[in-house]
């Protein structure tokens, strides 16, 4: 049997079939589709959408970057086992996208684009949005999609379809694979009708693979663990999306190893417990970047180590370290010369723990790492109890929010100083309650990201934490959450300028150039603050806003936000110099290597003595 459907209407149909599995339950692995319609799409998917509405829910978004921003928000927090698709018109609606693909790619976060592309036919070239290259005539922009999808496919004919999309969903739900995926749709083939089997649109289930490990990479991985005398747990973001934060807390506890956690990774054991001496690397926390310098073995659990994880190669500081990584994918599992295990976080836990047997680690070791936390802890109680004369401290803002939200309730940021101060300060008590984005560290991510989470959660309360560097990138979706009725807290945090960046200027001998917000004067951007009000610009676009004033104003005023049915911004100015605690971590960041300037020339002197420290781990 067959139906004759258009392209678009084929698309729509088999997206509203498809259900992911794991550990027995099942769920639609496609909550709906955002879009913004132009001529590329709005009379293929755009009609497909209307006529089959019932089956894949449409969402209007204000920007395209920013629905896909969204889609690996609703993603994460669906730990990878639903997202949603983003569909564009041809040209600039496309291009708008490939940042956001990116940022899914590099964070592993599924998301299904769609946007519509040049004529297949070729009838009257180039129509409007074609880029025109002369090497070939199969080219478009959408071309640019191919190194940031994890998939690609531009599908020409009717008959291309179903292997194109079946390639998408097995990309989508691979754990090791997943990422953006891209099929680009010629808007021409999206309109063109087809006598589609039956069977595309059949209910197909993707079981999602919780991979066992080897017996002997267990029992090697094992036997390094007993003969360790410093052990550390380094927690990715693997852990949480395997749901296996109740099988690291039982490990943690029977071999009394410390954990330390990355920004993916977060949550992963509640800020107090026992064996959690919080974030590590270049954000990290004293306690655990001192035990990690003096691991003589690291047990990574789901994570990339990133640069800012390992401190640019120099936090692991043994002469002997040895590393035994768990990691659902492989190209992981290899890092830093490591004993590897291909697995599933959550199975390849329980195995380690079941052949370690009774091990644990020396009463030392232990009680070292509970010293350590409990410092950090102190300085973190300093940090946001401080009351400071002016404008308060961004680590005082953290706090007041860490207070007033709930257990469940979520944070979420993803670029400039305030990634960093929350890796470090932020007392996480769920493991879906601390969202940040830091694979990519994108700019804009934060309230398209906090409407995503927010519409994968809608019983949590979602605090979204934004500077006015990002707020001024991309406020937009407010007017979505608006429309919509998703209720977010926006915390725009201002200190007129670029604080992250201001801070690492400084430190790399820059002297802050272009960092602030400041009028031109003759002698360059050094007036005054500009007169940019962006609590107006947030009520402009239909949120509710509070100023607020100092900590205790603003903490009135977040409370007020979260009695609140709907979206509001709470404005509060900061002070930009005021430093939260430190890491005692570095990052490479390369400095002039000659320079008239002196701080210029300071800081290359201690760059280069920073150098000394970065190891290859081999």
């Amino acid at each position: 049997m067959s139906t004759r459907l258009t392209v678009a209407q084929a698309v729509v149909r088999f997206l509203a079939a498809q259900y992911s599995e794991r550990d027995g339950a099942e769920r639609r692995f496609f909550a709906g589709c955002f879009g913004i319609f132009g001529h590329g799409n709005v009379a293929g998917l755009g009609q497909a959408l209307l006529e089959h509405a019932e089956d894949l829910p449409y969402y209007m978004a204000r920007n395209e970057q920013a629905m896909v921003h969204a889609a690996s928000g609703y993603a994460r927090m669906h730990d990878r086992l639903s997202t949603l698709a983003c569909t564009t018109s041809i040209g600039p609606g496309a291009t708008n996208m490939v940042t956001g693909a990116a940022l899914a790619t590099i964070n592993r976060l599924p998301v299904l684009l769609l946007p519509g592309d040049i004529f297949a036919t070729r009838p009257a070239s180039p129509v409007l949005q074609e880029l025109e290259d002369a090497r070939s005539h199969d080219v478009s922009v959408n071309d640019c999609f191919k190194p940031v999808s994890k998939y690609w496919d531009r599908v020409n004919r009717p008959e291309q379809l179903p292997s194109a999309l079946l390639a998408a969903m097995r990309v989508l739900t691979d754990p090791a694979e997943t990422g953006a995926v891209t099929l680009a749709l010629p808007q021409d083939v999206q309109a063109e009708a087809f006598d589609w089997p039956d069977e595309l649109f059949a209910r197909r289930v993707w079981r999602i693979p919780r991979p066992v490990p080897e017996p002997a990479a267990i029992e090697e991985a094992a036997e390094i663990l007993r003969n360790a005398e410093r052990p550390l747990i380094v927690a990715g973001g693997g852990v949480i999306y395997s749901r296996a934060t109740g099988d690291l807390a039982a490990f943690a506890e029977r071999t009394g190893i410390p954990v330390a956690e990355t920004q993916a990774g977060k949550g992963s054991l509640p800020w107090d417990h026992a064996c959690s001496v919080g974030a590590i690397g270049a954000t990290g926390t004293t306690a655990a970047n001192a035990l990690a310098r003096e691991a003589d073995v690291v047990l990574g659990i789901g994570t990339r180590y990133s640069d800012f994880t390992t401190a640019s190669h120099s936090l692991f500081a043994d002469p002997g370290v040895r590393f035994v990584n768990i990691n659902v994918a492989r190209p992981d599992a290899v890092k830093l010369a490591a004993t590897t295990v291909v697995a599933d976080a959550g199975e390849a836990v329980r195995a380690l723990g079941a052949a370690l047997g009774g091990h644990r680690v020396p009463d030392a070791h232990r009680a070292r790492a509970r010293e350590l936390a409990r410092r950090w802890n102190a300085v973190v109680d300093g940090a946001f109890g401080e009351r400071r004369d002016g404008l308060p401290a961004q680590a005082e803002i953290i706090g007041a929010v860490n207070e007033v939200s709930g257990p469940r309730d979520v944070v979420v940021c993803a670029a400039g100083s305030m990634p960093g101060d929350l890796h470090k300060l932020w007392r996480t008590r769920d493991p879906k309650g601390y969202h940040v984005e830091y694979g990519y560290s994108c700019m804009g991510y934060e309230i398209a990201g906090g409407l995503g989470v927010k519409m994968a959660a809608p019983d949590r309360e979602v605090f979204v934490l934004v500077g006015d560097g990002s707020y001024l990138m991309m406020a937009q979706e407010l007017a979505t959450a608006v429309a919509e009725g998703v209720k977010l807290v926006v915390v725009l945090v201002q200190n007129h300028g670029y604080a992250s960046i201001g801070n690492l200027s400084e430190s790399v001998g820059a002297e802050r150039f272009g960092t602030r917000y400041r009028a031109r004067t003759d002698t360059g951007l050094d007036g005054g603050p500009l007169p940019v009000d962006l609590a107006a610009n947030a009520a402009s676009l239909g949120a509710d806003v509070l100023r607020a004033e100092g900590v205790d104003g603003f903490r009135d005023a977040l409370r007020e936000a979260v009695a609140s049915p709907r979206t509001t911004v709470v404005h509060v100015e900061t002070d930009p110099l005021a430093p939260a605690p430190d890491s005692e971590a570095w990052w490479d960041v390369p400095v002039a290597e000659v320079s008239a300037l002196e701080p210029a020339a300071l800081a290359r002197a201690r760059y280069d003595d920073d150098l000394k420290t970065r190891r290859h781990y081999l």
